[in-house]
This record gives C-alpha cells, structure tokens and sequence, in this order.
C-alpha cells in the first residue's frame, strides 16, 4: 500500500468511527433522527473516499454527498 491508500484507509476508519459515534448519541435522544438523505449524503462521502484513487470519480462521489447534505440542512431549517 502506498502513503495515498493509507490516508484513505485512515480517514474511512475515522469517519467510520464518527458515525457509530454519532448513531449511538442519536439512539439515546429520540428527539431527532437522521433523514435518508443525510444517510445517502454519508454513503455517497464515504464511497468519494474509498473511490479517490480516480479523482474524477471520487470527487464527483463527494460533492454529491456534499450537495444532499445542503439540501438536507436547508430542507430541515424550513420544516421548523
């Protein structure tokens, strides 16, 4: 493996992490639960990563799990 797939294994692992983190905090407050477009928006993120060897192709993964994220946000800031 070289230096660029270790930075990725990495970051996966991290964000990996990040998000059971995250679900076990929201499994205790039943308050708020993520939508399916912020789960899609995550999957399509980590697919960015896992992809980057092409850049064209793990970009473009990203930004579109960066543009569903907005689109999330700025639905769920209108409904309250």
């Amino acid at each position: 493996m070289n230096t660029s797939q270790i930075y990725i294994a990495i970051s996966i692992l991290v964000l990996a992490i990040i998000a059971i983190l995250v679900f076990a905090v929201r499994k205790k407050r039943k308050d708020k639960a993520f939508t399916p477009v912020a789960g899609l928006a995550f999957g399509f993120v980590l697919a960015g990563l896992f992809f980057g060897d092409d850049r064209l192709i793990g970009y473009s993964l990203m930004g579109v799990g960066v543009i569903l994220a907005i689109v999330d946000i700025v639905r769920n800031v209108k409904n309250t």
